[in-house]
């Protein structure tokens, strides 16, 4: 077809852009999506869909490669655009990564979690056989847009959510930051994370915390982006959620669960004697003030253990546990006793 052949090799071909959107997300701002498209003349497909940890499966992955191979983009000029939360961001950049072995893609974080953490660093994934991010690569977007106005529309348990993880960066590596999230976490749930000029309070608490959270990951995050090194800090609050998290879904959300187990660690960090009763209350008291739990039925002692043996068949035969040592500074320690985990755990359920 000597049409078909002049738009293919054409440089006047139009700009085209595929995007994926959480269907949720496409409720309050897909028409503002479609318009800016339009207006920019861009030909577009929007695929909205239910993308939540239930949802996030190759099913998922191949239903979005079926629509790009339909739309037909040109996999080195034309990226993917995800538009939605980390499970939206995940399951993209996965699709986008085995369609023609790497198409460039964008994330568009719209919630808090994702701003602060699926939009920095290189992973993608999808759960499986009932383990969390079981599949999955590295491959990271072109670029990230992050826009905080997003993050006014979300319930405010979602930015208890993000502020789990900003909660973990903070223990891990600034103090400053578990100082602005002490002072500053009611306001920040408050005003969903905006910024406003009249807060002389305040300061642009939005901003700074955002900033720190984000900073602090990508320290950790650029030197190490393919995991080379099993030794991560941002590890913290990871070693038994990912258990928790897929045995009572759908009731506790990513950062809820990376808080219970933050939680839990810092009783074992205490016991240790890594940290004093002071700092531990602190930082419990920290975590109530950002309304997150700190306790769920569903954390046994045996899920506990099964989680940490989970833990050490894929880090190498080693728990790689990363422990506050104090407030902001943190190491990994491969020498937690059993009976140092249990006394702990039976403080924890005590308190």
């Amino acid at each position: 077809d000597p049409l078909q052949l002049e738009l293919a090799t054409s440089s006047k071909r139009k700009l085209r852009r595929f995007i994926v959107i959480d269907e949720v997300v496409d409720e309050l701002y897909g028409s503002k999506v479609r318009e800016y498209f339009e207006e920019n003349n861009v030909q577009h497909k929007i695929l909205a869909l239910p993308t939540t940890e239930e949802t996030k499966s190759m099913d998922l992955v191949l239903n979005i490669l079926q629509e790009v191979q339909n739309f037909s983009i040109d996999r080195r000029t034309e990226p993917i655009i995800a538009i939605g939360g980390g499970v939206c961001l995940d399951i993209v950049g996965l699709a986008a990564s085995l369609y023609r072995r790497r198409t460039p893609y964008i994330r568009v974080p719209t919630t808090l979690l994702s701003y602060v953490d699926a939009s920095v660093g290189a992973k993608n994934g999808v759960n499986f056989l009932q383990c969390k991010n079981k599949l999955g690569g590295y491959t990271p977007p072109v670029a990230s847009f992050l826009d905080r106005s997003f993050i006014q529309s979300i319930p405010r348990r979602h930015i208890s959510n993000g502020l789990g993880e900003i909660l973990k960066m903070a223990l891990m590596k600034h103090k400053g930051l578990f100082d602005l999230l002490k002072s500053h976490g009611k306001y920040l749930l408050d005003t969903k994370f905006q910024s406003y000029s009249g807060s002389t309070n305040h300061g642009d608490a939005a901003l700074q915390t955002t900033r720190i959270a984000i900073e602090t990951m990508l320290e950790e995050l650029a030197p190490n982006l393919w995991e080379d090194d099993l030794d991560r800090l941002v590890d913290f609050g990871h070693l038994i959620s990912p258990e928790l998290e897929m045995r009572v879904l759908p009731s506790l959300m990513h950062g809820e669960a990376v808080n219970i187990d933050m939680a839990f660690m810092t009783y074992v960090a205490h016991v240790r004697g890594l940290i004093t009763a002071e700092e531990k209350e602190q930082i419990i008291q920290c975590m109530r003030g950002l309304e997150l739990p700190v306790w769920h039925s569903g954390c046994s002692w045996p899920l506990i253990k099964k989680a940490l043996m989970e833990r050490l068949k894929h880090s190498g035969g080693q728990p790689r546990m990363p422990l506050p040592t104090g407030l902001g500074v943190a190491e990994i320690f491969n020498d937690t006793s059993e009976e140092t985990l249990e006394r702990a755990y039976k403080l924890w359920v005590r308190d």
